[in-house]
């Protein structure tokens, strides 16, 4: 995800396409003008003062609430321009990933791998589950990135409110192999230099210090089966070859009209890509839920790549892209079957704690200045909470498998 051009890391087809953020997992989110200094109050208050002489307490002139709204629709349009690429029709077209692995994957005996995520970026999230699952924490070490008031990627210790005390949650830290202040900084380490959208998820070779790969489903591919030589739980597979048709078919519904689907919704730049987006999001959820009532996951009993992609998009639903992306036809606990399914994947050992849910509010209410200028961030919604997302749901009875027999972590 490109927080510095929106997420944040996108994937292509193999997944299907996919992303950054500009938050990014690809877009240049905050251009901040919140600044709670005294200057800042002072200067309110004049303003305040001389609508005051000019038309006391009436409503500002029209001819002024004309113009105001005519150059904030322009300056809208000029940061969105930047923020969210889109075609002639307003709809937004995520960009595609600079760094892909090539079919001589890194050796499986690679100890000098370092992954760099931001925790709003569902793109960097996949890397983080699909990572968890396989027992990679210490064979591939990680530094988690924060978005920046300017749109960048940022190492810094985050407030006690984002760190998730009660649980052993993944939270900001600094860059623990390069000691840089951002991730702009540790792409221009490599060979070469870069000048281009730095993204997440970033997979980095410390020894050799070069960007390995930056599209996310290259590297959740590779952690399922590149580095089974160094995982604690190298015989959980996730894309196992019997169910590659599946999985791919289930991609191309879900990267489209699902993962970058929101972003279309909350990035249109017009009414008609907004309609078009919006109708292909919840037909493809509709359909989804229709066949998660016969099946625990999307390929059957087992857990594949595609549920992980499909979660990091469910999991921010309700908490985000219901309200800020105007995905607001239903929300996720208002289907018979996702939300459950959501809870069973949220429920799996080791996954939980992949998702800092303060993170990921600040992340895309405070920062993607375009469609939230206040940057005020809402109170979560109870049915996105540790303790609602903990319930039992019931979903392993639909399952002819032990769910322990697959995860032996």
């Amino acid at each position: 995800m490109n927080y510095n051009s929106l997420p944040i890391s996108r994937p292509t087809l193999h997944s299907p396409p996919r992303t950054t953020f500009k938050l990014t997992c690809h877009v240049s989110p905050k251009m901040s003008l919140n600044n709670n200094g005294n200057s800042s109050s002072s200067k309110l208050s004049i303003i305040n003062n001389i609508s005051k002489l000019l038309w006391g307490a009436a409503l500002p002139p029209g001819l002024l609430i004309s113009t105001v709204r005519t150059a904030w629709t322009s300056t809208w349009q000029l940061m969105m321009s930047q923020l969210a690429p889109s075609d002639p029709s307003g709809g937004y077209t995520r960009p595609p990933s600079k760094f892909r692995l090539s079919r001589q994957n890194p050796s499986a005996a690679k100890t000098t791998l370092h992954l760099y995520v931001g925790l709003p970026c569902p793109w960097a999230h996949r890397t983080l589950i699909v990572r968890a699952l396989k027992g990679l924490e210490e064979a591939v070490p990680v530094s988690v990135a924060a978005p920046g008031l300017d749109g960048s990627w940022e190492f810094k210790d985050m407030p006690e409110r984002v760190k998730g005390r009660d649980r052993d949650i993944v939270n900001p830290s600094r860059d623990k192999v390069n000691g840089c202040r951002n991730l702009k900084e540790v792409y221009r380490l490599r060979k070469g230099g870069y000048n281009g959208r730095a993204t997440v998820p970033m997979l980095w070779d410390v020894e050799e210090k070069e960007v390995v790969c930056n599209e996310s489903y290259d590297i959740i591919e590779f952690f399922n089966s590149g580095l089974n030589g160094l995982a604690r739980n190298p015989g959980l597979d996730l894309s196992p070859l019997e169910l590659k048709e599946k999985i791919e078919e289930w991609n191309r519904e879900i990267y489209p009209n699902v993962n970058n689907g929101v972003y279309r919704c909350g990035f249109a730049q017009s009414q008609e890509a907004y309609d078009a987006a919006v109708n292909d999001l919840f037909s493809t959820l509709d359909k989804i839920d229709d066949h998660l009532g016969g099946s625990r996951y999307l390929c059957g009993d087992r857990l594949t790549l595609s549920d992980v992609c499909l979660f990091t998009t469910l999991i921010r639903f309700d908490l985000v892209y219901n309200v800020l992306f105007k995905c607001t036809k239903k929300k996720l606990l208002e289907f018979t079957n996702l939300h459950a399914y959501m809870c069973d994947i949220y429920q799996i050992p080791k996954v939980a704690a992949t998702c800092n849910f303060q993170a990921i509010m600040d992340g895309y209410y405070q920062m993607l200045f375009p469609l939230n200028p206040g940057s005020i961030r809402p109170v979560m919604p109870s049915g996105c909470e540790h303790e609602f997302l903990s319930r039992p749901h019931n979903r392993q009875s639909m399952s002819s498998v032990s769910k322990s027999v697959q995860y032996v972590l």
